[in-house]
């Protein structure tokens, strides 16, 4: 079935359709990887979006149980250049046509991503929306123009009510924001004990909790959206040693005075270069964020820059000057993605045995 691509700057896309058979819009954004396309689309911060794939076959090599970060892909759609209906791997036990289907996500393929691509490093990100052939062009470009962004992302996927993860280690308190499970994962091979609450628990709540630390994760949309993880951040400054991932590292920023802003077409892959300021060590990184913190914004603060990326200049890493805190905008755990940075959370576990916490208030 012929479906259409229609982007907010009229530009029409003719392809096939796969995946579920439902029209829907998003922002459009790439990712650069040339694997790892089932933690792609199973990643909670892409919630919204609808993800191209730059490389250009996808789906060779199915969907296996193992390599989901989430249960349930929050992207709107995916966008690829060609589509593998019957793949060969001894782990695959079904197609992404198939998993797109049951998660009622819609697919497009036959896509120029190369020019897509292109228009986007160019112009920015841009709202799209997939549907039938039948729809008429003109309306849908209205409607992209006029409808605003999402700034509820992370809300929906973040988890309602905490849960216990046990361990024998140190009890960390991971704050959901959109959580891949790889974070999770890396805490548990690390013998944490640990208690993922949603992203609007308060301060009190989580010392509650007698935690040794707090990692706050990964997730979806504009950190400015997210006001009450913000403020919890910020209460928890000093108090417990504390790391974040991602939207956690905007959040450590805008708890501590500094700004944010978005970023053109975003860093989204798992090939990006990140220098250490105070080692000049280079890591290649996985990245998946629309937003970064601004450079200018931290002088004043009680935040130093400790990384920045390779590519652009853009901050990648922050730490707190007095307290136990300390931030990245890559992901260490990767998952799609190299582990050059995954000695992060070692640094993290240090950090709580040296720290003075779990006081019950």
């Amino acid at each position: 079935m012929d479906k259409q691509l229609i982007l907010e700057d009229g530009t029409v896309l003719i392809g096939e359709g796969f995946g579920a058979d439902v029209e829907i819009s998003g922002e459009v954004v790439f990712n650069t990887g040339m694997t790892g396309y089932q933690e792609i689309l199973s990643d909670p911060s892409y919630c919204g979006q609808m993800v191209m794939l730059t490389y250009p076959l996808i789906g060779n090599y199915g969907i296996n149980r193992d390599d989901f970060e989430s249960l349930n892909p929050a992207i709107a759609a995916l966008i690829v250049r060609e589509v593998e209906h019957e793949p060969s791997h001894y782990r695959e036990q079904e197609s992404l046509h198939d998993l797109l289907v049951a998660k009622n996500i819609p697919g497009i393929a036959g896509i120029d991503t190369r020019m897509l691509t292109r228009k986007i490093r160019a112009h920015g990100t841009v709202k799209g929306y997939i549907c039938s052939l039948s729809v008429q062009v003109e309306d849908v470009v209205k409607m992209l123009q006029d409808s605003p962004l999402l700034t509820t992302q992370v809300s929906q996927v973040s988890v309602n009510t905490a849960y216990h993860v046990p361990g024998k280690g140190k009890r960390v308190a991971l704050i959901d924001c959109g959580m891949k499970h790889g974070i999770l994962q890396s805490l548990i091979e690390r013998h944490c004990d640990v208690v993922v609450v949603p992203y609007d628990t308060t301060a009190q709540e989580i010392k509650r909790l007698g935690v040794d630390g707090v990692l706050v994760s990964n997730g979806p949309g504009n950190p400015e959206d997210v006001p009450e993880t913000i403020q919890t951040v910020a209460s928890l400054i000093g108090e417990v040693p504390l790391f974040g991932i991602c939207l956690g590292h905007q959040l450590l920023a805008l708890a501590c005075g500094a700004t944010t802003s978005k970023l053109r077409f975003g860093h989204r892959g798992s090939n990006h270069p990140v220098r250490e300021i105070e080692t000049g060590r280079i890591d290649i990184t996985a990245q998946n964020h629309g937003y970064t913190v601004d450079l200018d914004s931290i002088e004043g603060t009680e935040l130093m820059l400790t990384h920045e990326a390779v590519n652009d200049g853009t901050v990648e890493g922050l730490k707190h000057r007095y307290a136990d805190a300390f931030s990245v905008q890559y992901h260490p755990e990767a998952n799609p993605g190299p582990h050059d940075a995954n000695d992060l959370f070692d640094r993290f576990i240090g950090m709580m045995h040296t720290a003075k916490t779990n006081v019950l208030v």
